[in-house]
């Protein structure tokens, strides 16, 4: 995203509108989540009126200091610990109910992103329509919590303020008229001086805020971007460290990730520098609001207009509206962080619809179950294109019967890996009929296996995750498919791609057709790794134990054709048959 200036105008917020009112107004826990926010609304009203009767008893404790009225300095000393601890019971169960309601808003978002992101596979149409996108883990890992807790902690904050400027504005405006303003040798009287002191100062304060401060909204945002692009290339490195070992590529890799430190290291100097300057005046600012009561009532003190308890309310009045008035410049930090995070958060949806759109603007290649008590698998009419328009096949039919095998050869770079992805249902960039055998029953086998995080039975029953398969199934399968030594981890909770060889990954994935049994079964290259005896072994355990389950493979090894009864080679945009 370019660098470009970020401010708090209407289109901001219509977006933070846009991300919480799901929540509260559409979701299954709305109704929670407006009690929740209620609840936080009256906890926060009743901590104003507290502060209130804290202002009134300042007034009346030092007046009797100043008096040395010793019955009453005990007495509102009882009264303060009544306030107080009602003041700390009351923020205490603000800030728990605020975090509360901060977590389960939490939990929603990310399922409600989740679910946008692997709804109709859009996370591998991102890959395939927007490559390069960054870290979409970081919007639903990150992101989602930092705009429910700034969401959630800002508008408390705000109303707050605004709950503090109408209880203490009235009792200001009352106790400027005690203030008197000497000049040119007589005294003045200005109708509610201090709270127009305040106002201005505020004004001041948060215009200075956000000359300053406004930078911080992008730099912010930077920042978790590139601290994102870091780490990934660190997890990249653990998911494919045999790879780098085996190619010496370890000083490639440090180069590569000093490099992406080295742009954090910078971004984060720009921050911290930037935040310094903003840190100068807002604590400029905060120090001379503590002694601008003190100044402005300081004549009426020392001509003994008004007693010692009068100058502490009046101090605590005009803290609290000030403080009213200047929330938003002594907060500007933390708004300037929701800025950047939301400011994610929305990148992220408009992508997700961007590709959805993209997605269903796309020839259609339709995908229909057959009637009932139809079997096998037909393609008609099907053309498969490239993202830019190119096309890698015209006008393809293909009817496989239940046990049929076909094999499809070609170049490298033919565009067959692209052909059996749009088999499979995965590629948007095409047109045509495909015709599924009744049940959908289907399994994708591509040259790598993906392994799941978690056990080893994990990995073997993914993705249909059929938890009644009995244990001595599974070790049967794993002795067929030549891995018996792995038939006492089944419960092993291990980074099993890391550990498996390739070839072993590939024995896995043999292994969840015999498990799934599916009805059509798709494979990428998915014995390449083995020799050609272990493939030939494997691919006849397939036909006995599932011999009417069709099957699409890809491969280049002449030693394939026997295992398959059909023949198709794609070269030039077609796909020709054998007899």
């Amino acid at each position: 995203m370019a660098n470009q200036p970020r401010k708090f105008n209407r289109a901001f917020f219509a977006t933070v509108w846009a991300l919480a009112k799901p929540y509260f107004s559409e979701s299954d826990e709305r109704w929670k989540a407006r009690g929740f926010l209620a609840a936080i609304i009256v906890l926060t009203l009743m901590l104003v009126f507290i502060n209130l009767q804290i202002t009134d008893w300042y007034n009346r404790f030092y007046n009797a200091l100043q008096n040395y009225d010793q019955a009453g300095f005990w007495k509102l000393l009882g009264e303060f610990a009544i306030l107080a601890f009602s003041a700390i019971a009351l923020s205490v169960y603000q800030t728990y109910l605020t975090q509360l309601l901060d977590l389960r808003w939490r939990r929603w978002l990310t399922g409600d992103y989740l679910d946008r992101y692997l709804s109709a596979q859009t996370y591998y149409h991102m890959e395939v329509f927007k490559r390069g996108q960054d870290n979409p883990d970081q919007r639903i890992a990150d992101d989602l919590n930092l705009f429910s807790q700034y969401t959630t902690s800002l508008f408390t904050g705000l109303l707050s303020a605004i709950a503090n400027l109408v209880a203490f504005v009235g009792l200001l405006w009352v106790l400027s008229a005690k203030v008197v303003i000497p000049w040119g040798g007589a005294e003045h009287h200005i109708p509610g001086f201090l709270v127009w002191v305040a106002l201005l100062y505020a004004v001041a304060w948060t215009w200075v805020a956000a000359k300053v401060g406004n930078p911080l909204i992008w730099l912010n945002f930077n920042q978790q971007r590139l601290q994102a692009d870091f780490r990934f290339s660190l997890v990249r490195l653990r998911e494919n460290s045999e790879a780098v070992a085996l190619y010496g590529g370890e000083p490639k890799e440090e180069a590569q990730f000093k490099h992406r430190f080295d742009r954090v290291f910078d971004n984060y100097k720009r921050l911290i520098l930037r935040q310094k300057r903003f840190n100068w005046f807002s604590s400029y600012f905060s120090q001379v609001a503590v002694i601008l009561p003190f100044l402005a009532a300081a004549s009426a003190y020392f001509a003994k207009a008004v007693p010692l308890g009068f100058l502490m309310q009046i101090s605590s009045a005009f803290g609290n509206v000030q403080g009213a008035f200047a929330y938003i410049a002594q907060s500007y930090d933390s708004f300037a962080q929701w800025h950047a995070v939301t400011d994610r958060l929305q990148g992220f949806r408009a992508l997700v619809e961007e590709v959805k759109t993209l997605r269903e603007g796309a020839p259609e290649i339709s995908q229909t179950k057959r009637e009932i008590g139809a079997t096998g698998f037909a393609v008609q009419g099907l053309s498969v294109n490239l993202p830019d328009g190119r096309s890698l096949l015209r006008d393809f039919d293909l009817t496989l019967a239940p046990g049929d095998r076909a094999l499809i050869m070609g170049a490298s770079g033919a565009g067959k890996s692209t052909l059996l992805r749009a088999l499979a249902g995965i590629w948007p960039f095409g047109q045509g009929q495909i015709n599924l055998p009744e049940g959908d029953a289907k399994l994708f086998l591509p040259q790598r296996p993906y392994l799941p995080l978690g056990t080893l039975r994990d990995a073997l029953l993914y993705p249909a995750m059929v938890a009644n398969t009995p244990d001595d199934r599974i070790v049967a399968v794993l002795n067929a498919v030549g891995l018996s030594e792995l038939a006492q981890y089944l419960n092993a909770m291990e980074p099993w791609s890391q550990i498996l060889s390739l070839g072993e990954q590939q024995r896995i994935a043999i292994a969840r057709i015999l498990l799934q049994q599916p009805v059509l079964i798709f494979m990428d290259e998915a014995t390449s790794a083995l020799d050609e005896t272990s493939e030939t072994t494997l691919y006849q355990l397939i036909f006995s134990e599932l011999p009417n389950a069709a099957i699409v493979s890809v491969g280049h090894r002449t030693s394939l054709v026997p295992l398959h009864n059909r023949l198709m080679t794609l070269s030039n945009s077609k796909l020709v048959e054998s007899h």
